[in-house]
């Protein structure tokens, strides 16, 4: 199994803050993310991979069947392979748990690490995120803050997928922030605003 992947790391500037495992969606790679977290959490040092996998040339972290159905054999695989680049990154530049902020496919794969891989995040922002296993695995998340942003108007995730996620992860032990906002599939200024205020509330506990 290889670990390697494409990615930017950006050193922190403030030791107070956790480091940000920066996974973006379909499309995007290891850039898109970045600003992103500049913006909602400065100072804080940024780890941003590319996804290995290409829908039609568009990198993804895991192969799906059709829009919102999951290969869940590669999700398995993939979430793994990240697994060993976050722990081999972490070792190569001396860094802390991270936090993962996630956008669709990269919200998608960071519930899959908190799943697969319990302890290995401090914790997740999942914007726009699904359940990712039809039969999810038993992990102890105790105490591990998970914000958990959804749209209402949201075409690609059921309102009632983002609920049984949170239900989840808060039934694993994990300290969930859901909330619904007023959009669809993109993020706004909203997310961003939210995203920010709770990353702090982590930086001061």
């Amino acid at each position: 199994m290889t670990t390697d992947f494409i990615h930017v790391y950006e050193p922190g500037t403030d030791a107070a803050r956790p480091p940000l495992l920066l996974l973006h969606g379909t499309g995007g790679d290891e850039r898109d993310l970045l600003p992103l977290g500049r913006l909602v959490a400065p100072g804080a040092a940024l780890l941003s991979p590319r996804g290995r996998v290409l829908e039609h040339g568009m990198p993804r972290f895991f192969r799906r069947l059709a829009e919102g159905v999951f290969d869940e054999d590669d999700l398995r695989l993939r979430s793994d392979e990240l697994a060993g680049f976050i722990r081999a990154a972490r070792a190569r530049h001396g860094l802390a748990a991270p936090v993962a902020l996630g956008f669709s496919n990269g919200a998608n794969i960071a519930a899959a690490l908190l799943l697969r891989h319990p302890g290995l995040l401090a914790g997740a922002a999942l914007l726009r995120a699904m359940v990712p296993f039809a039969q999810p695995p038993a992990a102890d998340l105790s105490g591990t803050p998970v914000l958990l942003l959804s749209g209402v108007s949201d075409p690609i995730v059921p309102a009632a997928n983002s609920a049984r996620l949170a239900a989840l992860l808060r039934a694993d032990g994990a300290a969930v922030t859901h909330q619904e906002l007023p959009l669809g599939h993109g993020l706004s200024r909203m997310d961003s605003a939210l995203t920010g205020q709770w990353l702090t509330t982590l930086n001061a506990g």
